[in-house]
């Protein structure tokens, strides 16, 4: 066994990549307001965002990305691979249709024929290979065989037992219709495309997998997953499952076939059995992602060698079926907001702004509804919060409850003290955070707005008087302070300054 591992070893050293490891975005189209394709570029351009996958070949996307420079992967929709693996010449038509009459104004440099077939279209899977042959004798007939590569996206689910890595392997169902594809991608010069998705890993594992390593988080030594045949240590999902692909393909004796990774990511939002479909999980996981990639860490075995990575997804999807993760998966929505604001310090320029140093005083969940009260009524008062942007019409009165104006009166007296560590405490009901809490028109303080411009604040003078509470309209009530909230406030300040 130990033989056996040293020669897979030796033979993944010959694994190279043709460039360095990028990071890219998937566009789906599954929105109620789909930007203008105009739109879509405008927003790639202003992220920096290089390399883009469509899950079709849409004209009007391939017109707006000429003359970009952006790295286009088109794709053949799922329900036209049993016409184009049963027939040479609608292949052809296809590639001339969508690639030679963008290519080369549009930089497309692959075709993804289908996408998770054997797992979602099993009926079409035994034509899946003829598609492949039949579109890549098309582009050869063009002679853009080598400018543009063809593969099919693979769900990392077709690999059984993926950990340890070194002993995973294919599902053998699928084995006559994998050898071929792969002696094709080999033939080619093309490349595993494979979609790996460590949230669900973690949310099926019933416990065995650690969020912290589903998220890429710093683990101890004794908390890293160990290959109990290479004795190799892993600290996240994401490579040990690239690992495992490597592992499934040379146990057919393929050892020189790259991959990259097509789909990626992490939902924001999900239903009340989904709590790990969380903004802070879902940034924590992106931002970690894109620094894993761009800084050429690689694998275990394969340090240093590019894993090219496309997130899933630019925007939120919301006519997706399903649950409400579902839905939410993407960077932005459909305005071009940003659905969280990445911190990228040491990752270039790709996905926004660097905002790693950018924080935040939120209210924390679960807290005592009085205790945050007081603190509100604290912070709006002797705190001297200009809380007006709360009042009723105004654009942060919604959504009217206590946590979230508390969270932004709590930001703000936060940033009014420097972002001091001890301006967020409030008696234990805050705490600092990464994620922005803006949303909507509602703009928190160190936020950066749509534009990319930071929203600054000033300290109020002593002596103002701009910010009385008795301007505010206390958790939406519109009633001034009682007695009792002006003697709870007294205690407050004792405790707060």
């Amino acid at each position: 066994m130990a033989l056996l591992i040293f020669i897979l070893l030796l033979a993944f050293s010959a694994v190279t990549a043709d460039e360095d490891a990028f990071i890219g975005v998937n566009i789906g189209t599954d929105l109620s307001d789909m930007p203008h394709p105009t739109q879509v570029v405008a927003l790639l351009k202003a992220q920096n965002i290089r390399h883009v996958r469509l899950y079709d070949a849409d004209r009007g996307m391939l017109v707006a990305l000429a003359n970009t420079g952006i790295q286009v992967i088109v794709s053949v929709p799922n329900d036209q691979i049993l016409g184009i693996g049963q027939s040479n010449s609608t292949a052809a038509n296809w590639v001339s249709r969508n690639i030679v009459a963008h290519y080369p104004a549009t930089n497309i440099t692959a075709i993804c024929v289908g996408s998770d077939i054997l797992t979602t279209l099993p009926n079409a899977a035994i034509l899946l290979v003829n598609a492949l042959k039949y579109i890549q004798s098309a582009l050869v007939s063009s002679n853009l065989d080598r400018q543009v590569k063809v593969s099919t996206p693979l769900s990392s689910s077709l690999i059984l037992d993926p950990f340890p890595p070194s002993q995973a392997f294919f599902n053998k169902t699928w084995n006559p219709i994998l050898v071929p594809m792969l002696i094709f991608l080999q033939s080619t010069n093309s490349y595993l495309m494979l979609n790996v998705y460590p949230y669900y890993d973690y949310v099926q594992s019933d416990g065995a997998i650690p969020l912290d390593y589903a998220l890429f988080k710093p683990l101890l030594p004794n908390q890293e997953a160990v290959d109990s045949n290479t004795l190799v240590h892993y600290t996240n999902v994401f490579d040990a499952t690239v690992d495992a692909a490597y592992f499934a393909m040379a146990f057919l004796n393929f050892t020189n076939i790259p991959v990259i990774i097509t789909e990626t990511g992490w939902p924001s939002k999900g239903d009340s059995n989904e709590p790990d479909a969380s903004l802070e999980n879902a940034n924590t996981y992106n931002s970690n992602l894109i620094r894993h990639v761009l800084n050429k860490t690689g694998t275990p075995k394969h340090p240093g060698m590019a894993v090219s990575t496309y997130i899933y997804e630019l925007y939120n999807e919301d006519t997706k079926t399903g649950p409400l993760s579902e839905k939410n998966w993407g960077l932005f929505d459909a305005n071009g907001d940003p659905v969280y604001i990445l911190h990228l310090t040491g990752s270039g320029s790709v996905l926004a702004n660097d905002t790693t140093n950018q924080t935040y005083c939120t209210a924390k969940d679960g807290s005592d509804p009085k205790m945050l009260q007081a603190a509100l009524d604290w912070a709006c008062g002797p705190g001297k919060v200009d809380c007006s942007a709360l009042l009723q019409g105004k654009p942060c009165y919604e959504p009217d409850n206590v946590i979230a104006h508390a969270t932004y009166a709590f930001d703000t007296y936060y940033h009014q003290m420097g972002k001091s560590p001890e301006a967020c405490n409030f008696n234990g009901v805050a705490a600092i955070t990464t994620t922005d809490p803006s949303h909507g028109t509602c703009v928190f303080p160190g936020s950066l707005g749509r534009n990319g411009t930071m929203v600054n604040i000033t300290a109020p003078s002593m002596n103002s008087s701009s910010s009385d509470s008795s301007r505010y309209m206390i958790n939406g009530s519109g009633v001034l302070m009682s007695i009792l909230t002006v003697i709870r406030l007294v205690i407050w300040g004792v405790i707060f300054v």
